[in-house]
């Protein structure tokens, strides 16, 4: 039991800082319960590092500490805290505003459950963890829009999550145990495997808005504060992605998922970026293109078991797609919500206007940016998986998304009469968009700090 729980620090710690914020929270006390967590989540990161060479698992094989994990704290603890930061920047002095620094530690908390799980029991506790705090902080702002995303999102994390739930029973039936690393007993019966893994592709389709379970993320991006849109965009993905490389990196090839997640993810980018270039909501425009960065992860998870690239891949572009969505979802919190807000905001705010360009470069994949290194290492997995032309499809859709974002940048640097986004900059926010600028611009000259 010692052993164990010492490589579980990172996540008693975390634990602990959620429930001492929400005891904080209960005494009204909003700014103590945002200090608690951001010197937890601080804490967590720093246990986390001597773990990360650490290649084993816990209670009975229900947990793994590996690489895949270690990289997923280094990428979510520190992404969570800039969240923090953005949502204290937006809603400070506004009635719950401890509650939602408590929800999104809560969800980070069970976004590692997820990233970590070895067990089909530890994926139903994680998916619901992260679910129950999601649904909460979409419906914060109580009004119109926020309410009926939040239900939106509730209904189909419901259906999903009891999908999935249900489906794994047959994973459970043939394998003789719950363990992922018991899934090889399914080499011989492809019927059961195929009907786990549709419901797994359900319910962690849903949470990483892959199509065609992405119906819910432009309402509830919508319909929640920007700083909680941000937050959903990247640490519940993330999360969802890593726990498809826990899944599938022990079930047979044979039973032929590969293609199956090979298909999904050339769907899922093509149509993310045909949705956004019709969209004049920024948010919305970046909730699509959240969905086709989905679908460039899967070209890594497309070649577990037969690519080395594969695990580094999603863990370096995991770590620039939380830098670089974060900072494009700050800069939305300045200029607002709609593409008319960013007409001449390049002129009116220089500098912001140049990390925007920098973030939305990045997501399209040009170098030397942070984005461009994660989409190589992907594009580089799948090509030695033997999928050329699922790596064809996500370069030839890179060049769509140059024309996303362009309708972005192009109106930014056209000339506006009147003030445009020259109110000040609050501190929290300035932090958050000097990280992610530096991260995106500068990460990519020294990737080599990632595994392979």
């Amino acid at each position: 039991m010692a052993r164990d729980l010492s490589f579980l620090f990172p996540e008693l710690m975390l634990a602990s800082t959620v429930v001492l914020m929400l005891g904080v929270e209960m005494l009204r006390a909003p700014r103590l319960a945002l200090t608690f967590g951001l010197i937890g989540l601080g804490l967590s990161t720093a246990l986390t590092w001597p773990l990360l060479e650490a290649d084993t698992s816990v209670f009975g094989g229900t947990y793994r500490v590996d690489l895949l994990s270690g990289w997923a704290k280094l990428i979510l603890l520190p992404g969570t805290a800039l969240a923090l930061l953005m949502t204290r920047a937006e809603i400070a002095g506004q009635d719950r505003e401890g509650s939602i620094y408590t929800l999104l530690c809560l969800v980070t908390l069970g976004a590692l459950m997820l990233a970590g799980g070895g067990d089909m029991m530890l994926l139903v506790l994680g998916v619901v963890l992260t679910g129950l705090g999601s649904f909460a902080m979409v419906a914060w702002p109580r009004d119109d829009a926020a309410t009926e995303a939040a239900m939106k999102y509730l209904v189909f994390g419901a259906v999903t999550g009891s999908v999935m739930i249900y489906g794994l029973t047959f994973w459970f039936g043939g394998a003789g145990s719950t363990l992922f690393s018991e899934l090889g007993a399914l080499q011989s019966k492809p019927l059961i495997a195929l009907a786990g893994l549709v419901a797994v592709m359900i319910g962690l389709g849903y949470k990483a808005a892959l199509v065609p379970f992405q119906f819910w993320a432009p309402d509830a991006y919508d319909g929640a504060p920007v700083s909680v849109a941000a937050f959903l965009s990247v640490i519940t993905k993330v999360a969802a992605v890593f726990a498809f490389a826990q899944v599938l990196r022990d079930l047979p090839v044979a039973t032929g998922w590969p293609i199956v997640v090979a298909l999904i993810a050339a769907v899922t980018m093509t149509f993310g970026y045909l949705a956004a270039l019709v969209q004049s909501n920024v948010v919305r425009l970046l909730a699509y293109s959240s969905v086709a960065q989905a679908g460039y992860f899967m070209l890594g998870i497309v070649a577990l078991g037969t690519s080395p690239l594969a695990l580094p891949s999603v863990i370096v572009f995991g770590a620039a797609y939380v830098a670089m969505n974060l900072g494009a979802f700050a800069v939305i919190m300045i200029a607002g919500r709609n593409l008319d807000n960013f007409k001449g905001f390049g002129r009116a705010r220089p500098v912001v206007g140049v990390a925007m360009v920098v973030f939305l470069l990045s997501l399209t994949g040009i170098p030397p940016l942070f984005g461009f290194v994660g989409k190589v290492l992907l594009f580089g997995a799948a090509i030695e998986a033997g999928y050329l032309w699922l790596a064809v499809i996500g370069i030839l859709n890179s060049v769509l998304a140059l024309a996303v974002y362009l309708r972005i940048v192009v109106p930014m640097y056209q000339a506006r009469d009147g003030e445009v986004g020259r109110a000040e900059m609050a501190a929290p926010l300035l932090v958050v968009l000097c990280a992610t600028a530096l991260v995106t611009a500068l990460m990519g000259l020294f990737a080599g700090v990632f595994p392979g």
